[in-house]
C-alpha cells in the first residue's frame, strides 16, 4: 500500500466525525491501489470542527481554520517529499469529505484528483464560494444519498456545480437510499478515477 518516495501517487484521506484513521485505512484497503503513499490525518477528539457543516462559519471557528491549516501542512509535507500537486489525491468521508471540499476552495491547486465520499462545501445556505480555475480538469468524485442524515443532496449538488464552474471534471453520484457509509460502487468509481489520473501522469 505504501511505497514511500517511489510511489506514483500520494493519497490523503480524512476521517469523519467520531471516526478515526483506521476507517480510512480500511477504505484504502478496499481501493486496492498499488504503489501509493497514503496519509491519514487525525482530528483532535475525532472531530475536525464542532458544529454541523452548514452552520455559520463562525460557529465552527477556530477549529475549522485549524483543521484546514493541518490539512495544508499534510499536503505541504508531501510536496517536501517530492510529490507535486498533480501527484496528490485529496479526499475523505463525511466530515472529512466536507473538510476536503473546503480545502479545495481555500487552497486550490491542480491536484491529481479529489474524493468527496458524502461531503460538500462548508457554510450556511447562501454562502458564495469563489470560482477556482486552479482546479480546471481535475477529476472529482462526490456522493451522498437522498436519505443521508448529515450531508443533504442540495449541498452536494451545489458543490458539484461549483466544481464544474471551476472547471473540474466532477462526477456526482446520489443514491436514492443508502446508509451513511461508502458502498462498493463508490469505491470502484474512485479506483477507476485514480487509475485514469495515474495513466494521465504516465502519458
Amino acid at each position: 500500500m505504501q511505497v514511500g518516495s517511489q510511489a506514483d501517487l500520494a493519497i490523503v484521506l480524512a476521517h469523519g466525525r467520531g471516526r478515526s484513521p483506521a476507517d480510512m485505512r480500511a477504505l484504502a484497503d478496499r481501493l486496492a491501489l498499488d504503489n501509493v503513499r497514503y496519509l491519514f490525518p487525525v482530528a483532535e477528539n475525532s472531530t475536525w470542527y464542532p458544529k454541523l457543516f452548514q452552520d455559520a462559519i463562525a460557529d465552527n471557528e477556530p477549529s475549522l481554520s485549524d483543521a484546514i491549516a493541518h490539512y495544508e501542512s499534510v499536503v505541504a509535507g508531501l510536496e517536501a517529499e517530492g510529490f507535486p500537486p498533480n501527484r496528490i489525491v485529496v479526499g475523505g468521508f463525511s466530515q472529512g469529505a466536507c473538510l476536503t471540499a473546503e480545502f479545495l476552495a481555500r487552497h486550490p491547486r491542480p491536484y491529481a484528483a479529489a474524493v468527496l465520499w458524502t461531503g460538500g462545501l462548508i457554510g450556511p445556505e447562501g454562502t458564495q464560494w469563489p470560482v477556482r480555475k486552479q482546479l480546471a480538469d481535475m477529476p472529482v468524485f462526490i456522493s451522498t444519498s437522498e436519505t443521508d442524515p448529515w450531508v443533504p443532496p442540495p449541498r452536494v449538488r451545489e458543490t458539484h456545480a461549483w466544481l464544474r464552474q471551476s472547471g473540474a471534471s466532477a462526477t456526482m453520484l446520489i443514491f436514492q437510499e443508502r446508509e451513511h457509509s461508502v458502498l462498493d460502487e463508490e469505491v470502484r468509481a474512485v479506483r477507476a478515477m485514480i487509475e485514469r489520473a495515474r495513466l494521465g501522469l504516465a502519458a
